[in-house]
């Protein structure tokens, strides 16, 4: 489609899920077109069986709108829509509603809705109490995250497409190895890696550098406006905590079975004596990864999940969340995203060369969004269809 008053395209989110055996039919094959100047828009997909109801679903301006519900016939179907030429944008999306919400993609695991308690369950524990405290109750919406945090292998793979298709990042990213987490990259670059992970899958991008969500966010360091109802992003801090909790309560780290921590449960930097929580009988660096040059990450998934099916909440690297730095209140809040303005954003999980008390669940870091190190990396999140 060409015309300059309006850009529309398709969303594409059970095809990247389902196949043919135990599961809701694929949806195939999805192309729009549409012509100056009534954009009138005609959107075609296959599906895998017939007579399956299927919604087609309009993103304008923001506000998600169930347009029709169609039942398909041989296999396919047809929809045609008439957009004003308001000059906004017009996403869509085609959905199965069959598809069940608890099945996510490829690679992600289900945080599913649902309160906890959010700060530090410990605050005798050293570290930055003040910065944890108070406790308060938090409900979370349910949302995917990445069970693996993101590795150099998949970075690169966005990065080069990303490179191809009009973004800018400021560092290429660095790993030890292919199955390590990408680190050395800065809170704008995986910010505008997520919109390149998104527009290459045919997802809605998150990120915006306009108020009106028309510019897609690819180049340079700003602090991007949001839809969160789309494609890849960064969790919230809430988001993250919630995570890495893995669904318990009352613990200092995201297992369940113990309040303490060793060099069989995380990669970080052991220190019995400064810590009494730290009961590994190595010191320093996890005698496993610390061979090679630095730095001395480990592969994604070296070390068992949490309740959430989550590997390497704690320690490896750190990870960046969506939030700027601030203060916790005590009051209640649904699906907070943080202060609406900062300096810093928020880093979480501990890494490889940092001690126990960086790997608690309640443990904040602050950092530049500039900054970058050999022990800052990420996962992403993606919505609930």
């Amino acid at each position: 489609m060409n015309h300059s008053k309006a850009w529309c395209f398709v969303l594409l989110l059970t095809a990247f899920t389902y196949s043919a055996v135990g599961g809701p039919p694929m949806i195939t094959n999805v192309s729009m077109v549409g012509s100056d100047p009534s954009l009138s828009l005609t959107i075609s997909a296959d599906v895998g069986t017939a007579n399956q109801v299927l919604s087609v679903t309009n993103l304008f301006q923001t506000n998600w709108t169930v347009l029709t519900n169609l039942v398909v016939t041989q296999s396919s179907y047809v929809f045609t829509d008439t957009v004003a030429a308001s000059g906004s944008q017009c996403f869509y999306r085609v959905i199965d509603p069959n598809w069940p919400a608890d099945s996510p993609p490829p690679g992600m695991a289900l945080i599913p809705a649902g309160d906890f308690e959010m700060g530090n369950d410990f605050p005798n524990d050293f570290g930055d109490a003040a910065y944890e405290v108070p406790v308060h109750t938090v409900y979370i919406s349910a949302f995917y995250m990445d069970k693996y945090e993101v590795s150099y292998a998949l970075w690169n793979q966005v990065y080069a497409w990303g490179m191809s298709n009009g973004y800018g990042f400021d560092n290429p990213g660095a790993g030890k190895a292919t199955n390590h987490p990408v680190q050395t990259v800065s809170w704008y670059d995986v910010v505008k890696w997520c919109n390149a992970r998104s527009e290459m899958e045919g997802l809605m991008p998150s990120y915006y550098s306009d108020t009106n969500l028309t510019q897609v966010y690819r180049t340079g360091d700003i602090a991007p406006y949001v839809i969160w109802d789309a494609g890849y992003r960064l969790p919230t801090e809430a988001e993250w905590e919630k995570a890495d909790r893995g669904g318990a309560s009352g613990h200092r780290f995201p297992w369940s079975n113990t309040d303490t921590i060793s060099h069989s449960q995380a990669n970080y930097y052991a220190d019995t004596n400064d810590y009494p929580y730290d009961v590994s009988p190595t010191q320093g660096y996890n005698p496993a990864f610390a061979y090679g040059a630095m730095p001395y990450t480990s592969p994604i998934g070296s070390f068992a999940p949490n309740g959430y099916g989550l590997y390497d909440t704690a320690g490896n690297v750190w990870e960046w969340c969506w939030d700027y730095a601030g203060n916790y209140t005590s009051d209640t809040e649904t699906d907070p995203r943080g202060p609406t303005t900062g300096t810093t954003r928020v880093g979480r999980g501990g890494n490889w060369n940092y001690f126990a008390v960086d790997c608690r669940d309640s443990y904040r870091y602050g950092d530049d969004p500039n900054h970058i190190a050999t022990n800052i990396g990420f996962r992403t999140a993606r919505p609930v269809p």
